[in-house]
C-alpha cells in the first residue's frame, strides 16, 4: 500500500510502498483511508517539537498523520483516531474511537473538521466552562482553529465574542462567522491593550480562548488588570503557542482581578471528556457543518505530492487535506 512515511526527524515525508498493518486484537480494525488532513500538530509530532514527543527517542521510520475519514470493511464511512499512521491507503483504528458521518459531509470537509473542534470544543465546553451570555475572547481567531472557535463559541450561546489576529481581510470575514468585534494585534501595544480594557470595563470578558500565547497574551492580561475594585472571574485558557512558548506575567495581574489560567490539550482533558468528544461533540459538529452551520475553508492534494506540500504555508483559515 502507498503511505507518507517520516524516515528522520527535521526531513519531510516520502509517499511510499510499505505492507498493511495488521490489527492486534479484538478492539482494532483495518480500515481503507480516504482523506487526512495535514495538521500543525502532526508536523510538530514528526519533528519532536511537540511536549507529547519530548521522550521520543525513537528513530524508527513511521507513517504520518493520526486521524481521518475511512471506511469500514462493511463500507460505513467513519471519522476516527487511528492506532497506527492514518496517511495511507489502509491503517488500524480501534473501534472506540469511531464516529458515523451524517451522509450530506464530504469527506474533505470530515478530515480537516475534527482537529479544530478539539482546539476549540474541548477548551470552550471543558476547560473555561462556557455559559449562554458570556463574552469571549478569541486570540488568534483568523487561524483554522480560530475560526472554527468563533462559530463553536456562538452555537454554544456566547453573548458576545470578540477576535484577534493578524490578517486584516480575515478578521473581517469572522464578522460574517459569529465575531462581533474584532481587533487588529498589528496595532501598537498601546492601543490594543487600551481598546481591550475598553471593551472589559463595558462587557466584562469570561472567557479567553488563546492560539498565540507569546506577546499577545502578555497584552491581553495586562489589560486585564485590576485596581482593587471587586472584579468578575476570566477563565484564561491557553491553546497553542504561535508567537511563543514563554510569557512573563505580572503578580498584580494574578493578585488584582478573579482569573483562572488553565490549558487544552492532550494530557489536560479526563477519560470522560475524551469519551464525550467522540459521543456528543464531534457528531454534533458533523451535523452543523452537513447542514452549512459550521465553515470551513480546506485545500485538498495528493499523497502522492506529501513531500513537496510537507512545509506549504496555507492561506489563513485553510487546511490541507490529503485525500487518498
Amino acid at each position: 500500500m502507498k503511505a507518507a512515511v517520516l524516515y528522520s526527524k527535521g526531513e519531510a515525508p516520502q509517499c511510499i510502498d510499505i505492507p498493511e498493518p495488521v490489527p492486534q486484537n479484538d478492539q482494532e480494525v483495518l480500515v481503507s483511508v480516504k482523506a487526512v488532513a495535514l495538521k500543525h500538530l502532526d508536523k510538530s509530532r514528526a519533528k519532536g517539537m511537540h511536549y507529547s514527543t519530548e521522550h521520543d527517542n525513537k528513530q524508527d521510520a513511521k507513517v504520518i498523520g493520526g486521524d481521518g475519514v475511512c471506511l469500514l470493511p462493511d463500507g460505513t464511512r467513519i471519522y476516527t483516531a487511528g492506532a497506527s499512521g492514518m496517511m495511507a491507503e489502509k491503517a488500524i483504528v480501534e473501534k472506540d474511537r469511531i464516529v458515523r458521518l451524517p451522509a450530506g459531509l464530504d469527506d474533505i470537509t470530515a478530515a480537516a473538521l475534527p482537529n479544530a473542534v478539539i482546539g476549540a470544543a474541548m477548551a470552550l465546553r471543558f476547560r473555561a466552562g462556557i455559559q449562554p451570555g458570556d463574552t469571549v475572547l478569541i486570540n488568534g481567531a483568523t487561524g483554522f482553529t480560530g475560526r472554527v472557535a468563533v462559530q463553536i463559541a456562538r452555537h454554544y450561546g456566547a453573548g458576545k465574542i470578540i477576535a484577534t489576529g493578524r490578517n486584516a481581510q480575515s478578521l473581517k470575514e469572522l464578522l460574517t462567522l459569529g465575531a462581533d468585534e474584532i481587533l487588529s494585534i498589528q496595532q501598537a501595544d498601546e492601543e490594543f491593550t487600551a481598546r481591550l480594557s475598553q471593551i472589559h470595563r463595558i462587557t466584562p470578558i469570561n472567557v479567553i480562548v488563546d492560539y498565540l500565547w507569546g506577546h499577545t497574551a502578555e497584552l491581553i492580561l495586562a489589560s486585564m488588570k485590576g485596581d482593587g475594585s471587586f472584579t468578575q472571574r476570566t477563565r484564561f485558557v491557553s491553546v497553542g503557542a504561535v508567537t511563543g512558548d514563554m510569557i512573563q506575567l505580572s503578580a498584580a495581574n494574578l493578585r488584582s482581578v478573579d482569573l483562572q489560567l488553565s490549558g487544552s490539550g492532550l494530557g489536560s482533558w479526563t477519560k470522560q471528556q475524551i469519551g464525550i468528544l467522540f459521543s456528543e461533540i464531534l457528531p454534533e459538529m458533523f451535523q452543523l457543518a452537513a447542514d452549512g452551520k459550521l465553515k470551513i475553508e480546506t485545500t485538498p492534494v495528493a499523497l502522492a505530492d506529501i513531500g513537496k506540500l510537507w512545509e506549504a504555508d496555507m492561506p489563513d483559515g485553510r487546511r490541507l487535506v490529503v485525500q487518498i
